[in-house]
């Protein structure tokens, strides 16, 4: 347009531009004139359909449905007749041009469906303990704990650089700071079953569990210098490490276990084997135990460029920090600060007595108590003005295994039958309703009779009365002689002998 402007536009100008696009030369020769005439120098818009913020709400509310959002706005129109609706197909061109493929994804499923359409950067590769991530597994397998079928938590620690665990433990039921603590001692121990990996991590980096963030876990690792990362809240994308090794647990080794719960279901949601025979406790940690040990030593990650990782960790000549034997003897044990005495009885702790035979000629003796959380049956004694170990001590009146078992099974049963008792109430006091087909106010089943409905209201508050009275537990005393007695006046009581009204009763 410039060398038309100026009057020196020739067809060999054009012939050349059209070679050079690509196009005929009557293609060129048809932009010079849409130029010339309309001033555009670009094609001509399209009328397009644009989402508009009530189309996206309506969006929002079905689902991602569009066919419903184009339902809803026909809907509307018909009530004003000047509302322009695209048709459904326009619609469905506007959803898919100006929502992206997450976003739509996300109406359809939520943040978890978005964020999986989401593109994630990648941690640069560094050397071994520089970093590694903790977090905990709920295992979908049932196994069998004394009789009762649960799913067990693993709460581990894997080397982000060579994807290496370095520590295990596994509990029967939800994890606490005492998991956190027993991995990470494993972690940190350069011995079986999981070494020659361990040392201390430069920092630990784990999600905003409140059991890696309590302050017994911070001080632990506080101690060795060694700072715990907390990411933010509902961010796995964030410990993609043991993320990936969450899943890979389950992928490669959990669904091939019995009385898995995530496998395919029949017709009704039944299992195809119900009545497989569960794993116990025990074969269950020897077969995970089993599986870590493959993983370390036989499993070739993609990222290590065909190593397992115990080769990447052993042909790493990064120096290690090893911990001494010494320092993790009691290693995350708690002090609650106390100073205490030991007494003929030996050491009183949380209304218990403790006792050991190196207390013997010690009565007296100003000590500190340090404990592993949840581990109420052994402690440590120290001396509380040198902090010198003197030993550990144990529950003098320690139940037997026996009346253990017993005493679960008498809190199991009452449990049952408090559950059972709320059932039923709950069963009384649920109102049932016929199935409607057309608008109507519900119409409530299982009529009562009248009689039915005085008698348990009559038995009902006299529970409440007999249960507030407490029968029994304070005597009664003889009435003061200086009291008025109340006189009846609904009937005419029995008479005494010498002819006058009898005494009501006090």
């Amino acid at each position: 347009m410039d060398l038309d402007s100026r009057g020196e536009l020739t067809t060999a100008h054009v012939r050349l531009v059209a070679s050079a696009m690509g196009v005929t030369e009557r293609a060129v020769w048809y932009w010079v004139a849409a130029a010339r005439t309309e001033g555009r120098l670009s094609a001509r818009p399209r009328e397009r359909t644009v989402l508009t913020p009530e189309a996206r709400s309506l969006l929002a509310l079905w689902g991602g449905n569009t066919a419903a959002v184009h339902r809803e706005l026909v809907a509307q129109a018909a009530d004003d007749p000047t509302v322009c609706v695209p048709s459904l197909r326009a619609l469905q061109r506007a959803v898919r041009r100006d929502l992206s493929v997450g976003e739509r994804a996300g109406l359809r499923g939520g943040e978890a469906a978005r964020r999986t359409h989401d593109v994630f950067g990648k941690r640069p590769v560094l050397w071994r303990n520089a970093c590694w991530e903790g977090d905990h597994k709920h295992v979908p397998v049932q196994v069998d704990v004394e009789g009762e079928l649960v799913c067990p938590w693993i709460t581990w620690f894997i080397d982000c650089a060579k994807k290496m665990i370095t520590g295990v433990a596994v509990t029967p039921h939800a994890p606490s700071r005492d998991a956190v603590l027993a991995a990470l001692r494993a972690s940190i121990t350069r011995t079986e079953p999981f070494g020659p990996a361990g040392g201390l991590p430069t920092l630990v980096r784990v999600d905003r569990g409140k059991e890696f963030l309590c302050a017994t876990v911070t001080s632990a690792l506080g101690a060795f210098a060694v700072p715990v990362h907390d990411l933010p809240a509902y961010s796995p994308h964030l410990k993609g490490t043991v993320e990936a090794l969450n899943d890979a647990v389950e992928e490669m080794f959990l669904v091939s276990l019995p009385r898995y719960t995530h496998r395919s279901k029949l017709t009704g949601g039944r299992s195809a084997d119900p009545d497989a025979p569960p794993l116990t406790f025990a074969a269950f940690v020897a077969l995970l135990l089993d599986w870590v040990r493959w993983w370390n030593t036989e499993h070739h990650p993609a990222a290590l460029d065909g190593l397992t990782p115990l080769e990447a960790w052993n042909t790493d000549p990064t120096p290690l920090r090893d911990v001494p034997p010494e320092h993790l003897a009691f290693f995350a044990l708690e002090d609650d600060g106390r100073t205490r005495t030991i007494t003929t009885n030996g050491i009183s702790w949380r209304r218990r007595a403790y006792i050991a035979p190196w207390m013997v000629g010690h009565t007296g003796t100003k000590v500190r108590l340090r404990h592993l959380p949840h581990h109420d049956g052994e402690i440590e004694v120290f001396d509380a003005s040198t902090g010198h170990h003197l030993g550990a001590a144990h529950l003098a009146e320690q139940a037997t295994r026996e009346q253990a078992r017993a005493l679960r099974a008498a809190r199991t049963a009452a449990a049952r039958r408090l559950r059972a008792d709320l059932k039923a109430a709950e069963k009384l006091r649920r109102r049932r309703f016929a199935a409607a087909t057309t608008p109507a106010p519900p119409r409530p089943l299982g009529i009562l009779t009248a009689a039915e409905a005085d008698a348990e209201l009559a038995a009902a508050d006299g529970r409440d009365l007999q249960a507030l009275a407490l029968p029994g537990l304070l005597p009664h005393a003889p009435v003061p002689d200086g009291w008025v007695l109340p006189h009846t006046t609904a009937h005419a009581g029995p008479e005494r002998a010498d002819g006058g009204p009898a005494d009501p009763p006090a």
